[in-house]
């Protein structure tokens, strides 16, 4: 309550805290604006039948179950974006780009981030409405409709993208997870007015059980999260004319979790053009493909299979992510160049080696545990039986780690004050 009263206290950031308020109210705005000829009942129907596009759906809002002018969120963004990072694997002149020239390179290399959301937009939009044209839940479209609803949603993904952005200028936190994790808010009245209606006090022990899971889940998110292993380094000491620098000693912080959630939303937005393009072609006239599309189908459908190949791409993608933005060769020349040297360890590319090492090390428990909170939904419903709680590990994760970052963004906005 203190802080509360600190940050109205200040008015830049009490100006912050409500432009970003006003902006959520705009997302939700655009969240609840449904594209015309949609028929109610079927939409409820295919979501609620349909495991996979039922989750995408909560990471949304709500957006997509409801076909608002924002069906896609920001998808094809974050998509866009991983596109981007992998090609940088594959393009050295990107990798320079992005790494080596600054902030005007990272402006760049942004750019082509938003300019690739575009098409990919469009894609996902053509291809979600001839799905649910061919399930029965929006009538038949004219050329114009087709055309007219594709623009409005590249429009809304542009324009959640740009609100995302305007989030972030603030520093206070990332606009892309707030966004996502108002989504996921959002959703909590729904899934607890769900679980009202379906109570059965036969299983009043499997709800309680599911309270002191995700009492449980909370812990260790914040414990994964702020856990981190310290790499102590020393500094020789140097003079300069009448000054002594240096002979100091402190640490390097390698976080557990160094990836945060993206490695969660990077795996779902893969996971999504999977399940859209196989639903695309089930109704192909070629029989192979359309006997490829219902196995790719079916196999996304099963609660085995799909958490494997979830659990497998989060551990990826944490690695991916962590090797991105911790670089051990770029550390360790930093550190020599600063004069500084782990103990026992030769500066230079020893130094460089032994981050590499402990960054794998502990990299892994980071993965791991993402992995296991992103297939935990499916656990335990598999356990219990019980689906009507639609809100997992993956968005308490999400909510959490989000709420953590923007509490230490805070901090420090804070902090400046003080000083």
């Amino acid at each position: 309550m203190n802080k509360l009263l600190q940050i109205f206290k200040k008015p830049d950031l009490r100006n912050r805290v409500l432009f970003i308020l006003a902006i959520l109210v705009v997302f939700r705005l655009i969240s609840n604006i449904p594209i015309p000829a949609v028929d109610a009942s079927q939409l409820r129907e295919f979501f609620a039948q349909n495991q996979f596009f039922g989750l995408i759906s909560t990471f949304t809002g709500g957006s997509l179950a409801a076909l608002s002018i924002g069906m896609l969120g920001l998808g094809p963004y974050i998509t866009a974006s991983i596109i981007m990072q992998l090609l940088t694997m594959i393009f050295p002149s990107l990798e320079q780009m992005y790494k080596y020239e600054g902030e005007i390179g990272k402006m760049r290399f942004n750019q082509y981030s938003r300019l690739l959301t575009v098409p990919l937009a469009a894609l996902q939009g053509y291809g979600f409405l001839v799905l649910l044209s061919r399930q029965g839940v929006i009538d038949s479209l004219t050329l114009m409709e087709w055309g007219s609803a594709i623009s409005v949603i590249v429009a809304g993904s542009v324009f959640l993208m740009w609100l995302g952005e305007l989030i972030t200028e603030k520093n206070l936190g990332n606009g892309v997870s707030l966004l996502i994790l108002a989504g996921i808010v959002a959703g909590f009245p729904n899934a607890l007015k769900q679980s009202l209606f379906t109570y059965d006090p036969s299983q009043l022990f499997t709800y309680a059980g599911f309270v002191v899971v995700s009492l449980a889940v909370i812990v260790g998110v914040v414990y994964i999260t702020e856990a981190q292993r310290n790499i102590p380094i020393n500094y020789a000491r140097r003079i300069r004319g009448m000054r002594v620098y240096g002979g100091v000693s402190t640490y390097l912080p390698m976080r557990v979790n160094n990836a945060g959630v993206i490695p969660i939303i990077f795996a779902l937005s893969l996971l999504l053009f999977p399940g859209m393009i196989a639903n695309f072609l089930a109704g192909s006239g070629n029989v192979f493909v359309a006997r490829m599309a219902t196995f790719v189908n079916g196999f996304l459908q099963s609660h085995g299979w799909y958490s494997l190949f979830y659990f497998i791409l989060v551990i990826l993608f944490t690695y991916f992510y962590t090797a991105v933005t911790f670089d051990p060769k770029s550390i360790s020349e930093n550190i020599q160049k600063q004069g500084g040297y782990i103990p026992g360890i030769r500066p230079g590319p020893m130094t460089a080696q032994f981050l590499g090492y402990l960054l794998n090390r502990v990299t892994l428990v980071g993965a791991l545990f993402l992995g296991l909170i992103a297939i935990l939904p499916n656990i335990v419903q598999s356990a219990t039986g019980v689906t009507a709680f639609t809100v997992g590990g993956t968005s308490i994760l999400i909510v959490v780690s989000v709420a953590l970052e923007m509490m230490k963004q805070i901090d420090a906005q804070l902090s400046m004050y003080e000083y």
